[in-house]
Order: C-alpha cells, then sequence, then structure tokens
C-alpha cells in the first residue's frame, strides 16, 4: 500500500513555481521546499491510555534563494495568492539589512555559491504492508492492550509495562527553476517497555522496533513479549563489572551506536569547516581495522532515515566513510560542500521547516564481514557479549567516545556462562577501539528508534546498525 501524496503540498505547486518565477527575476537561484508531515502516537501502560498527535508533525515553506554573496532563507507556514507580494517585499527588505549590517560591521563571512543545478524530476511514493488508515485508533489500542496484559501473564516480577507505536507520514516537495521533486513516504516506530522487580531491585528492559513501515510494527512488537519481559527479569539478578580492558562481542546495535558516535558527527563536513572536527586530519589515512567499512547514506539502507531527497532538494546518496580501514570522506550538506570544494552527498536536513539545515547522518552503519557470532564467541577467553544500549557521547575535536551499554553476558573459555553485568560503559580513544576490530559477522541490522540532535538541539530522524563485531575495549 502506497503512502499517499499531500494534497496540501499538490495543490500548492502552481502558486509555488509563479513565486520562484517572481523572485528569480531578482535572484540568481531560487528554490522552495514544502513540508507535510503527519502523524500519530499510541501508548498504552499499565495505568492508562495516551493518544496524541506526533511531535514531528508540521506543515510549512522554506524559501530560499542566493543574492549574489550567499543564501538567505525564509520559512512560513502560509502561501497562497493574497500574501505573494508581502512575501517578496518581506524576502528583499531582509536581505538589504543583513546584506548591510554584515558590511557596516566588517563581519566575517564566507561568499558560498549556488549550486549548479541539473533538470530533475522525480516522484517518489513509498509503500508499506498496512496502512495505518486500515485500522481504527480503537483497534490500535486494543492490540497495545492486548501486548501490555500478556507481559503481565507472564510474571509477578513485572510492575509496570509500556506499548508503543508511532505512525509518521512525510510529504515533501522541492521546486526550483531546474527540480521538480516530490516524496511521500512513511516510517513508525514501537518500543516495548517492561519495569520488574525483586525485593528492593528494580530493573527495566525495551526493545524497540522501526522501519518504513505501517501497523506491521505491531505484528512485529507481538513477537517480542517473552523476550522484552524476561529480559526485563533476567537483569535482576546482574552485577556490576570490573572495571578493565576486555574482549568484547558488539551486538549490531551496540556496533551502530559505535558507527553513530565515532564517525557520525565526526565527519558531518559542517564540522570541519568550524574546524572542530579531528577527523578532517585523517582523511586518506587509517583509522580502523582493514574489516571496517562504514557507509551513510539516505539510499544506502531501508530505514528511518532513507529518502529520495533531502531538504536542500539533494538527490539520496551511499557515501563510503570508511572503506578497509581507510577514512575516505565525509558527508555534507549544500554550503559545507561548496566551501570545501567536494559534492554534496545528500545529509542536509532539518528539524522542520522552521529550522536551518545541517549536514546530518542518515543510516550510518558498518558493512558486514565473513565471521558467525558462534565463532566470535568461541574465540574468547574471557569477555563479554554487549547487548543494547541506553546512551552514547563523542568528543568530534578530540575523539573521545563513550557508550551506555544495557548489559553483558559474560564468556568464559569460549563460552557464555549464564552471568550478565549491568550496566556496562565503554570508554576510549576512537581510533583505538576501531583499530582493534578482529572479527565481523556475516548479517547486518539497523534500527532507527529514538533521535539525534545537533549538540542539545536540532534533532532529526536517524538509524545505526551494523553487524556483530569483535574489539578490545575498556569497560567500566
Amino acid at each position: 500500500m502506497k503512502a499517499e501524496k499531500s494534497e496540501f503540498l499538490y495543490g500548492k505547486r502552481p502558486i509555488l513555481k509563479g513565486l520562484i518565477e517572481l523572485l528569480g527575476r531578482s535572484y540568481q537561484y531560487v528554490s522552495i521546499l514544502g513540508t507535510d508531515v503527519r502523524g500519530k502516537v499510541f501508548q498504552v501502560t499499565t495505568t492508562g491510555v495516551n493518544v496524541k498527535e506526533s511531535a514531528w508533525s508540521e506543515r510549512g515553506f522554506v524559501i530560499r534563494v542566493h543574492n549574489g554573496l550567499g543564501y538567505f532563507e525564509y520559512s512560513i507556514d502560509r502561501i497562497d495568492e493574497s500574501n505573494l507580494s508581502s512575501i517578496i517585499e518581506s524576502i528583499r527588505e531582509r536581505i538589504e539589512y543583513t546584506t548591510k549590517k554584515v558590511m557596516e560591521h566588517s563581519l566575517e563571512h564566507c561568499s558560498v555559491r549556488p549550486i549548479l543545478e541539473t533538470s530533475t524530476v522525480v516522484d517518489f511514493e513509498g509503500e508499506v504492508h498496512s496502512l495505518p488508515s486500515s485500522s481504527t485508533p480503537e483497534e490500535i489500542v486494543t492490540r497495545l492492550t492486548s501486548i501490555v496484559e500478556r507481559a503481565h501473564a507472564i510474571s509477578e516480577e513485572v510492575l509496570n509495562v509500556s506499548a508503543v507505536l508511532e505512525n509518521v507520514r512525510v510529504s515533501k516537495l522541492f521546486l526550483s527553476s531546474k527540480k521538480d521533486l516530490q516524496q511521500s513516504y512513511m516510517w513508525s516506530q514501537g518500543y516495548l517497555y517492561v519495569v520488574s522487580r525483586r525485593g528492593e531491585i528494580t530493573k527495566y528492559g525495551i526493545k524497540g522496533f522501526s522501519g518504513l513501515k505501517g501497523l506491521e510494527i505491531l505484528d512485529e512488537m507481538d513477537t517480542e513479549v517473552e523476550s522484552v519481559v524476561e529480559k526485563a527479569r533476567l537483569l535482576l539478578s546482574s552485577e556490576r563489572v570490573s572495571p578493565g580492558v576486555y574482549d568484547v562481542i558488539c551486538s549490531p546495535d551496540v556496533s551502530g551506536l559505535i558507527a553513530h558516535e565515532a564517525f557520525g558527527h565526526g565527519v558531518e563536513m559542517d564540522m570541519f569547516v568550524k574546524g572542530r572536527a579531528k577527523a578532517v586530519e585523517y582523511l586518506n589515512k587509517e583509522v580502523a581495522s582493514p574489516l571496517v567499512t562504514m557507509h551513510d547514506g539516505a539510499s544506502a539502507a531501508r530505514e528511518v532515515s532513507s529518502y529520495a531527497f533531502d531538504d536542500e532538494g539533494v538527490l539520496a546518496c551511499d557515501t563510503i566513510i570508511i572503506d578497509k580501514g581507510i577514512l575516505k570522506r565525509g558527508i555534507s550538506d549544500i554550503v559545507s560542500a561548496d566551501i570545501l570544494g567536494t559534492e554534496p552527498t545528500g545529509n542536509g536536513k532539518r528539524e522542520s521547516f522552521e529550522r536551518k539545515a545541517y549536514a546530518r547522518m542518515t543510516n550510518t552503519f558498518f558493512s558486514p564481514g565473513e565471521s558467525s557470532l558462534k565463532d566470535m564467541i568461541a574465540s574468547i577467553e574471557d569477555g563479554y557479549l554487549l547487548e543494547d544500549y541506553y546512551s552514547g557521547m563523542e568528543d568530534p575535536k578530540n575523539w573521545g567516545i563513550q557508550c551506555v551499554i544495557a548489559y553483558g553476558r559474560e564468556i568464559k573459555n569460549g563460552e557464555l556462562t549464564g552471568r550478565i553485568v549491568s550496566p556496562v560503559m565503554i570508554t576510549g580513544y576512537v581510533p583505538t577501539l576501531l583499530k582493534s576490530i578482529s572479527m565481523v559477522s556475516k548479517e547486518v541490522e539497523l534500527s532507527g528508534t529514538g533521535a539525534c540532535g545537533k549538540g542539545h538541539k536540532e534533532f532529526v530522524k536517524v538509524s545505526a546498525g551494523g553487524p556483530h563485531i569483535k574489539a578490545k575495549a575498556r569497560l567500566g
């Protein structure tokens, strides 16, 4: 079933094209991004039900013009025949005012050339198995309620359960004198969150579900109820890890966290421009094991951050960041690419039409290898299989990394002992960690639950993942 196009955006096309033609008489480049994003969040917990509009919902336009010095952007939530003249006048006045202030105060600025576009037409409609409109809100709540009740029935140690489903339809339109791009697709995510208690000890298990999917996410959640409850109960008997350096195996989600934190923000090329990324010093140099190849790109995988074109009208790419251990390049928006003399990679993303476009990650992941998980476990004398994570952070200027992992399964003499440690923190220097990778499994998994911020703000959807990887890491 196809994600339906936005009638709102489709109806605005003639007006938007007319506005581009009028502004084009004064400015050498004009483009308009139209967005219409709509979604719902359904949450059922042990104590109640909540249905609300998705925080990702938005509707509006970004007008971008080039005045010979650089780009100027104007965002607005309404464009129609009645306000075209006022929009044009407002853009003209603001550009003149800003340019005058820059010159008066001798402010530092960097001239950016308008992007050289080629004639391009894109009309993309994503497909899902089951559209949210095929079920009523009451039916969705009933299914989530059943999941919560099943989790409670498994064990008396289950204290609280939350089941969440979010469906979001994204429709975007990008127009310029040479581009006519349109895309509509749907992404969904779900969460199972189980809190367990034994005596005075309280722990929780969580599992996320995501993808370019619809209500089929509910089917995936149905199959994992028992495993999430078991995970929450398993952690009740967990111990603290003894700090030290260990051989570890990272599950695909932990591998994804490392990829995201190690060479995610660190290769966003606007950070190169600002002098805040150590990665720029290591281009075409060895930064990881020869077993490591890492991708980022909206076309590199099929997850929540996959699209046909980005918020600057650049078509989706598959960028190889690390190729067999060698750092090849970063990911860019239009402005950073122009300043650095490279081609944009389709990573210009906005939190909403009211926010600036930045170089942002899309689907970031390690490529598969040739090993099996069984052989990886058998190769370890004293170490851990690390699974699930809570959070991560990095310092792109100094390449420090910190990952908080939900738990580790102890491995002794090539076998899992059954002992669990939780939580587990990985700390270290990015190249040291990546160069220690000695085995990579054959299967790759990605997950796109949650969001990524630029610093402490500017949140966008991303996904990350990879195969199981064996490395040497400092745990605490």
